[in-house]
């Protein structure tokens, strides 16, 4: 036999049985890594899980697997892969100070999508804005404010900060402060801003309405009026409301004071 298939068969003999692991580790490996997210993609979808959270879990799932897999299989070769984690590891970390401000809004868009604070077509004040959702990202969510304009909001900063939903109930409560004159009859403006509320069919009778003394102000008697209304009907009832009240009191003549002083003068006499 030649010396070179000689040399040939001691390396087939000596590396064969590696090179034949490492294509198998590779095979299955790769077959496992297919196979893993397409199960984590319907576990995902059967809990109505986010499309945009699925398909990045579902991403990252493979490229994870696919990395072990490839380090698993140059490890069966002999090749020294510590050097290689390593690489990686500080490839990495490079990368993650080089992007952290969005690798921050990456994990806050995570976080929302799993824990859901609001949802599309919520009413939100958060990041130092509020507005109507209208799309959320994995990097950011817009809204769309009340006189139309469209902002854009990293996620970070609205995890954050507090986050107020104010769609998230059913039923929420108006909160108005009505003043009349301290000559007023107080039994009186309460039974006209009790009239008043049972007029308005979307005033909620459970919880009921309250109307009490909220404070002795400087010039006025300040009163509570704090209906219960549903969420939609809030602007409308809140809005309509005052006008009502004011259109009774000038009816019924009882007056909303302006801000008045008494000034007391006294001569000195020489």
């Amino acid at each position: 036999m030649e010396p070179y298939l000689l040399k040939l068969k001691d390396w087939a003999l000596h590396y064969g049985p590696d090179i034949l692991a490492a294509l198998a580790i590779y095979v299955i490996g790769r077959l496992i890594a297919k196979l893993i997210p397409r199960i984590i993609r319907r576990v995902m979808e059967k809990g109505k899980a986010d499309p945009i959270l699925v398909s990045f879990t579902c991403s990252a799932a493979y490229i994870g697997m696919m990395a072990f897999v490839i380090i698993a299989a140059l490890n069966k070769l002999g090749v020294q892969t510590t050097s290689i984690i390593a690489v990686l590891g500080a490839a990495g970390l490079a990368i993650a100070l080089s992007l952290k401000d969005s690798l921050g809004n990456l994990a806050s868009g995570v976080l929302m999508t799993i824990f859901r604070p609001f949802k599309l077509g919520d009413w939100v004040e958060a990041g130092g804005t509020s507005g109507t959702v209208e799309a959320m990202g994995i990097f950011s969510t817009i809204l769309k404010t009340a006189d139309n304009k469209k902002v854009i909001v990293p996620n970070s900063k609205l995890t954050s900060d507090n986050i107020t939903n104010y769609s998230a109930k059913r039923t929420r409560r108006v909160d108005l402060v009505i003043g009349v004159g301290y000559q007023e009859k107080l039994p009186k403006v309460r039974q006209v801003l009790e009239q008043v509320l049972s007029e308005d069919d979307r005033v909620l009778k459970e919880p009921a309405p309250t109307i009490a003394v909220l404070d002795l102000g400087d010039s006025s008697v300040d009163f509570a009026v704090r209906p219960w209304v549903k969420t939609a009907d809030y602007w409308p009832v809140k809005f309509d409301l005052q006008e009502k009240i004011k259109i009774r009191f000038d009816d019924e003549g009882i007056s909303i004071p302006f801000p008045q002083r008494d000034v007391h003068l006294f001569q000195e006499e020489k």
